[in-house]
């Protein structure tokens, strides 16, 4: 008479399952909209393109102050950008990498800065309408990554490079023109197979 009891739940399995969920899920909080998620990505996609606008119009009239009204600062013009990329050829702590910017890019800056501008002009275009967005995002990390790399070990401010690449990493990922763009309208034409 002295021993132990062992019980059993009886409840329904449905009834455990309602219980297991109701203790596991999240109260009620607002969530953003799918549209107010997209039309953040895309000022995001919008505004990068002006900084790749604005730097290949730099180059191009080289020019790299600038004033409207009481609103100035600088750019990336040809020549900050020689000088960008010689110091982080010559210094890097990755000797292949600036080998290459050294014995390639440098001696054919005739070449390459227009190179530049195209690209730049390309990037700027294809996230201002939002035309193969992820392509020119990625366009975008394959401009600045290289440099990141090779400044890594000089110590500038810390966030100066991720503050770019990491948006820039998020668009080539994620459809952002495909919202407020035209990669939305091409997707539809190619049935969904647009790969912006």
């Amino acid at each position: 008479a002295g021993g132990s009891t062992f019980t059993v739940s009886t409840a329904p399995p449905r009834r455990k399952a309602a219980v297991m969920a109701s203790q596991t899920t999240a109260p009620d909080v607002p969530t953003a909209s799918y549209r107010s998620l997209a039309a953040g990505l895309a000022a995001l996609r919008i505004l990068f393109g002006l900084v790749y606008l604005s730097n290949a119009l730099a180059k191009l009239v080289d020019v790299s102050d600038f004033r409207i009204g009481p609103i100035g600062g600088n750019l990336i013009a040809r020549a900050n950008t020689r000088g960008i990329l010689e110091s982080a050829a010559q210094d890097t702590w990755l000797g292949p990498l600036g080998a290459v910017y050294q014995s390639v890019v440098l001696p054919n800056w005739g070449f390459f800065i227009w190179f530049l501008i195209a690209a730049e002009f390309a990037i700027a275009f294809g996230l201002l309408f939002g035309v193969a967005s992820r392509l020119a995002a990625l366009g975008g990390l394959l401009l600045i990554g290289p440099i990141w790399l090779m400044l890594l070990d000089e110590g500038p401010y810390f966030w100066a490079y991720p503050v770019e690449l990491v948006p820039l990493a998020i668009m080539a990922v994620v459809p952002t023109g495909r919202f407020a763009g035209l990669d939305g309208r091409l997707a539809a034409r190619f049935w969904g197979r647009w790969p912006f």
